[in-house]
């Protein structure tokens, strides 16, 4: 959408105006006045409309967070009381889009949205006759077909720097209650589900 200047509005309320000395600049300066006032004006609204457009899509939303938020159920309680604003943007955006799973692979995706970019999924093995070999280091449990353990590799680099942070942010924080919180929310009712941090 072509965003268009109070100099392009002006020259195009120029250019309606009828002839006649009655709309000349020189002899009638009051006119001009009005019609760069009236050129201010449908710049600024035409500024605002575009503004419309974008807040009308999840991926540009920033004005109106608290009313997609109001619609879609969020904020998530996963975030905390008081998430970053990024993060409310970023919840908008997976509750319109997001489509849920139960594989091993939507809980890999589920931790590398929450900065864990090498999440991987282990998935423990029941005894089973043909599939235990001697040697192995554990053959698990009958409750082992129901459980599984995501590593989340080294742990993501979160928190505030100095001179990079605004009052009232915490320094160094590394929070991960989110992605617990998510994780367990979006597991199956059946599944034990592990979660191994790993170490810088």
């Amino acid at each position: 959408m072509a965003i268009r200047t109070a100099s392009d509005y002006y020259a195009q309320l120029r250019a309606l105006l009828p002839p006649g000395p009655a709309w000349d600049k020189e002899l009638n300066p009051e006119v001009d006045k009005l019609l760069q006032a009236a050129a201010q004006e449908l710049a600024r609204e035409d500024l605002r409309a575009a503004d419309l457009l974008e807040e009308s899509f999840p991926e540009t939303v920033r004005e109106l967070i608290p009313d997609w938020e109001r619609v879609m159920q969020l904020p998530d309680p996963c975030l905390g009381d008081s998430p970053k604003f990024e993060d409310r943007q970023l919840a908008v955006r997976r509750r319109l889009v997001e489509v849920g799973g139960q594989s091993p692979a939507y809980f890999v995706e589920l931790a590398i949205s929450h900065g864990y970019p090498e999440a991987r999924v282990i998935e423990h093995r029941a005894p089973r006759f043909g599939r235990s070999r001697f040697g192995t280091a554990h053959f698990g449990t009958w409750v082992a077909q129901f459980m599984w353990t995501l590593e989340t590799g080294p742990r993501r680099r979160l928190g505030r720097r100095f001179g990079v942070s605004y009052f009232g942010e915490q320094f160094g924080g590394n929070p991960s209650g989110a992605l617990e919180c998510v994780l367990r929310r979006s597991a199956p009712a059946h599944a034990v589900e592990f979660i191994k941090y790993g170490e810088d």
